[in-house]
């Protein structure tokens, strides 16, 4: 069955005003074919390095240019696709009321109320479940789907799509009973260490150490679960997710080790190629957020403390948060308080 596409609740915005006649130049380019799903048959993995020539073969020849821009799109529709998991602790899931939640979420509306500025006139993000990593990056590097949120940023990836600035910072570790693996080599020498198949925590592990067997998943909770029941000493990958599904599964006792991560990658949004005035203002919305964290203004303190603070599913202490999000700024500019908004080209 075909999942119904979640509208994200939308910000009150000014009443439309006269569309902006051509935001971007257009392109031609084939006309997007909109996502359906089947069903959720796979739990989101993470794509890695290892999967570059998979992606390859996924995403065949070259397509030609898009028809429209995404702001172009939604100018004329009033709607920017986006597609991803609904599983995911803390990123985007369903919670105890069937309600679509998560970090990717709250930066989605805040790419909503973004672009709904931008375009003065009101634009929703449809949000269709697609529980395939590989298959959303297709469909954005394609163009059929405008935006995902949640993305590790990897220079593989970089070339079939555009990241926006980072909204997390995460890394690979591994998830473990306390008082078990201390997280060095030799503690994972001949023990049995859960993975996401493909995924860049199962090369990490296995660049790290070859001799530990790497028992594979598809997808961070059926791992975690497996850890829960014994079958595996420790599970390896991406710290944001492991947390997050050690929380949703209320496990206890466990922890993640090593202290500092074996890799570090930013978390992001990815957009397709070619929309650059899209991927400013998604990283403006972005901006905005971190800006307003560092800034302790409520709204941007408790969104981000949601997800990522003390208690959180991550439970970082603030002052870490905070030290990167100031790196983050520190290669843009702090957005300046301005009397008006920024407004489309003139029309």
């Amino acid at each position: 069955m075909t999942p119904e596409p979640t509208r994200v609740p939308q910000r009150p915005v000014p009443p439309p005003a006269l569309q902006p006649s051509t935001p971007e130049p257009p392109k031609p380019r084939q006309p997007a074919v909109p996502i359906r799903v089947a069903a959720l048959v796979r739990r989101c993995a993470v794509v890695g390095p290892s999967l570059l020539l998979a992606l390859v073969a996924a995403l065949g020849s070259p397509t030609a240019a898009r028809a429209e821009s995404v702001l172009e799109q939604a100018a004329r529709t009033g709607e920017i696709t986006m597609a991803g998991p609904t599983d995911v602790v803390p990123l985007a899931y369903l919670d105890a009321s069937k309600t679509l939640v998560g970090y990717s979420l709250d930066v989605a509306r805040l790419i909503e109320a973004e672009v709904s500025t931008y375009l003065n006139r009101p634009v929703t993000i449809v949000y269709t479940a697609n529980a395939d990593p590989l298959a959303v990056f297709r469909d954005v590097s394609r163009g059929d789907v405008d935006l995902a949120c949640g993305v590790q940023f990897t220079w593989e990836r970089e070339m079939y799509v555009d990241f926006s600035m980072p909204f997390a910072l995460s890394g690979i570790r591994v998830l473990t009973r306390q008082g078990g693996l201390d997280g060095s080599a030799a503690s994972m020498a001949g023990k049995r260490i859960g993975v996401v198949k493909d995924s860049l925590g199962s090369a990490t592990i296995a660049a790290l150490q070859p001799t530990a067997v790497r028992v594979p998943f598809a997808g961070i909770e059926p791992a975690v679960r497996a850890l829960l029941a014994g079958q595996v000493d420790g599970v390896g990958g991406d710290s944001l997710l492991l947390a997050g599904a050690l929380q949703s599964l209320g496990g206890k006792g466990y922890g993640l080790v090593p202290a500092e991560p074996f890799s570090r990658f930013a978390v992001g949004c990815i957009l397709p190629e070619d929309n650059s005035t899209f991927r400013n203002l998604v990283n403006l919305a972005i901006a905005r957020l971190v800006q307003g964290y560092l800034d302790d203004e409520p709204a941007a303190v408790a969104s981000v403390n949601r997800w990522l603070g003390p208690k959180g599913v991550l439970e970082l202490p603030p002052d870490v948060i905070k030290a990167y999000f100031q790196s983050v700024l520190l290669n843009y500019e702090r957005v300046r308080p301005q009397a008006v908004a920024p407004t489309s080209p003139a029309r």
